[in-house]
């Protein structure tokens, strides 16, 4: 195989094997696309979730994987957990999600990609584990001072990776007011501005974090942190009424929750 001099994949050394693990098939495309610039690091599979990621691990003992952290039946943190650390290939956590930066680093991801991620960036991960497979130093005690300094981090706070037809937006969770869906679109609101994707209420749904959001309609969600007052209706339903003015009508079988919030 060549040394790939000149190239990312210079410096030499054994070919690694790689298993590409995300849900999305244009981030897989982005992460086989770059290890192309590595003629030394060979994808010997690409699984769309967590349990085929599992088991492709198991039968190809890959040395490393990047795994996506959301993924159908299990999560990357769950293939990570049912590997176990003695038999855990070094882990590059893909993620659209800052805050899981830090669970990464505390189950000993070598490094993480915030989606959307650049050549250099993903060159610096691949460094990374060329150096911690040449100097086989695992668990690297450096992880300590690095989850001390990611908490430090202000930055760090959950988004939302949304791929409209002008581009990727990273949206802040925390801005987030309400999702609405829009037939085969979603509108989500987030402050002034307002992204439409093509893409289900549900799929959304299972992306945002239960504790900060409620769906209050079968076509709309809003954020808790966003809701004023609520407002008795008919029926044992509310009329929702969110910061900015806006006001939404629960429907009968999404309002237990609402009801939970008040007490």
């Amino acid at each position: 195989m060549p040394d790939g001099a000149g190239r990312p994949g210079g410096g030499g050394g054994s070919s690694l094997r790689a298993i590409i693990a995300d849900d999305e098939p244009i981030a897989r495309e982005r992460v086989r696309t770059l290890l192309g610039e590595y003629p030394d690091i060979t994808a010997v599979a690409e699984c769309a979730d967590g349990r085929s990621a599992l088991e492709a691990i198991a039968a190809l003992a890959p040395e490393v994987v990047f795994l996506d952290v959301e993924m159908p039946e299990l999560d990357g943190f769950a293939v990570l957990d049912a590997l176990g650390e003695e038999r855990a290939p070094e882990i590059i956590f893909v993620t659209a999600y800052d805050a899981y930066a830090l669970r990464a680093f505390e189950v000993h991801a070598i490094d993480y990609l915030l989606k959307p991620f650049t050549r250099e960036r993903f060159r610096v991960a691949v460094d990374r584990v060329r150096r911690r497979l040449e100097s086989g130093d695992r668990p690297a005690p450096r992880h300590a001072a690095l989850l001390d300094s990611l908490r430090a981090d202000q930055k760090l706070e959950p988004r939302l990776a949304l791929r409209t037809d002008d581009g990727i937006y990273l949206v802040r969770v925390s801005e987030i007011d309400r999702v609405e869906a829009a037939g085969n679109y979603v509108r989500l609101h987030a402050g002034a501005r307002v992204h439409t994707v093509r893409d289900t209420l549900g799929r959304v749904e299972a992306r945002l974090d239960p504790a900060r959001f409620v769906r209050v309609h079968r076509s709309a969600i809003v954020s808790i942190d966003h809701i004023e007052r609520l407002e008795p209706w008919f029926h044992g339903e509310f009329v929702v009424v969110l910061r900015d003015g806006t006001r939404l009508t629960s429907s009968r079988s999404y309002s237990e929750r609402l009801r939970a919030l008040i007490g």
